[in-house]
């Protein structure tokens, strides 16, 4: 079996396993596929995972840039909308110089972004999270459309094999970026193979530069070669000069389509130094150089990818409004309460340590099955998960988003750990409260606390009597968002919840 066969079934296994992975609504894919997310790169750094972060390193230093053409499954879906492309028009490929300013400029914006917290800016440049977005706003719907058509069908003959689920948008600003991305990125390989990969992707920076010193390189043996251009035609990464016998390593992803197509054997991918009997040696110099000799004048058909980014940030939109229809008459909108603190999940610490390890990658969006974790509007931490409770609750026996997360962002907690975890707390809007508008009892808050920290008491402490009104025990409110969810006042609810800057146990 050769190169191309064997990168061909990796690269088929993970981004298939990935995809799934955010697809999955039900949680019950994690356990087997959870390792995927977990050795990506950008995240794996994130959550200081050593292990990985080494094992990817050495991987790279020995087989070179395999990560971007097997691992990274947006690597990966540009291969498949190039193959797609190569399908009508063959050999279309040809040779362009690096262009090492903007790759490097990518990379120092990444950095900078990181280092001040500015979340929004990694998520955009994070490839992993970048699919992870795309899988969840564009292809997530599609697939629960899908389970609700079977659901339909399995009702009709008294199964219940499947279960029908809400589809529903989540964020439009978060949407609009995963459509732009899907839509450049598309764009891109169709056209260009790689381009993406080779100009814009700060991860891909990373390993270009490990992957010059890999041991094992596509080779030139210059002896066979009849300079028939075959290599440098099906180079998606165009980095293949045939005319000079020279491979841009820093660009190459060893898909093994050159060496699959060179008809003279020409190419090889091997350890060490192929041999030259009857021509100089020049091409063993150029393995770690010739990334360096190409700086010549940008493509500026590449420059598309800005352009795109551009409009990406220009799309803080407001988030969409929820539909609620009660089955027999139209109940009014939910409204999102003015929170003056977001709420972060269990786990997350803070709201400084999600925006620091966050990469917006959507999978514990996509995970929570309460509905209640959507992506922030914020501009700085646009993408990175918030907590609202329009749509559901954070029950106390849920764990799941911090099962799924592999940067770091949200620690892996158990249920114990979530009870006792106050992420907020409950705050009483005495103008919108039922008992004192309407003058009838309610208490809905206080029935539904999990954790008992709301009371019903006199509104009037004189007066027994009196309309009894909720009252908040700060102490034991963990944030569980129960009171907000269950409160039946529209559109703004009598009770809502605060974050806390810092979690803590109570």
């Amino acid at each position: 079996m050769n190169l191309r066969k064997i990168r061909i079934i990796l690269a088929t296994v993970f981004f298939i396993g990935i995809t799934l992975l955010f697809l999955d609504f039900t949680g019950a894919l994690h356990q087997w596929l959870g390792w995927m997310a977990k050795v990506q790169f950008l995240p794996a750094v994130l959550a200081l995972n050593a292990v990985v972060i080494i094992l990817l390193v050495a991987l790279t230093l020995i087989f070179g840039r395999i990560y971007c053409s097997v691992i990274c499954p947006l690597g990966v879906f540009q291969d498949v909308i190039a193959w797609l492309h190569n399908k009508r028009k063959r050999n279309r490929y040809t040779y362009s110089p690096a262009i090492s300013w903007l790759r490097n400029t990518m990379l120092a914006v990444l950095i900078v972004a990181f280092i001040t917290g500015i979340g929004s800016i990694v998520a955009l440049l994070a490839p992993y999270s970048s699919y992870g977005r795309i899988a969840t706003n564009l292809f997530q719907p599609i697939w629960m459309l899908g389970n609700n058509a079977l659901a339909a069908l399995a009702e009709r003959i008294d199964s219940y094999a499947f279960y029908d689920t809400e589809v529903w948008l989540r964020s439009l600003p978060t949407f609009i970026i995963a459509l732009v991305t899907f839509i450049v990125v598309v764009f891109l390989a169709w056209k260009g193979g790689r381009t993406y990969c080779n100009t814009i992707c700060p991860v891909g920076t990373v390993l270009g530069f490990l992957s010059r010193f890999s041991w094992f390189k596509v080779r030139f043996d210059v002896d066979k070669c009849r300079d028939c251009g075959l290599c440098t035609k099906n180079c998606k990464a165009s980095c293949i000069d045939f005319k000079n016998h020279s491979v841009d390593y820093s660009r190459c992803v060893v898909c093994g389509n050159c060496v699959d197509k060179c008809k003279f054997g020409a190419l090889r991918y091997a350890p060490g130094k192929l041999s030259s009997k009857s021509k100089n040696k020049s091409n063993a110099d150029n393995d770690n150089k010739s990334s360096e000799a190409n700086t010549s004048e940008p493509d500026t058909s590449r420059r598309a990818f800005l352009l795109a980014s551009a409009m990406v940030t220009t799309a803080a939109l407001a988030q969409e409004k929820k539909k609620v229809d009660g089955g027999l008459a139209p109940i009014e909108e939910k409204a999102i309460p003015q929170r003056h603190t977001p709420i972060t999940p269990p786990g997350s610490l803070s709201a400084q340590n999600m925006a620091r390890h966050c990469t917006g990658c959507q999978l514990c969006v996509a995970e929570c099955p309460n509905e209640v974790l959507r992506p922030s509007t914020d501009w700085q931490h646009l993408m990175q998960p918030t907590m609202s409770y329009e749509r559901g609750y954070c029950r106390p026996e849920c764990i799941r988003c911090s099962q799924v997360c592999p940067t770091g962002a949200i620690k892996p907690i158990d249920e114990a750990d979530k009870v006792s975890t106050k992420i907020g707390h409950a705050v009483w809007v005495k103008k919108n409260c039922l008992p004192l508008t309407d003058g009838v009892e309610c208490g809905n808050c206080a029935r539904h606390c999990p954790a008992g920290a709301i009371e019903m008491v006199p509104s009037d402490p004189n007066d027994e009597k009196s309309p009894k009104i909720p009252a908040v025990d700060e102490d034991y409110c963990i944030g569980c968002g129960a009171c907000e969810n269950l409160c039946p006042v529209r559109p703004f609810p009598a009770i809502y919840v605060e974050g806390c800057e810092q979690h803590s146990t109570v």
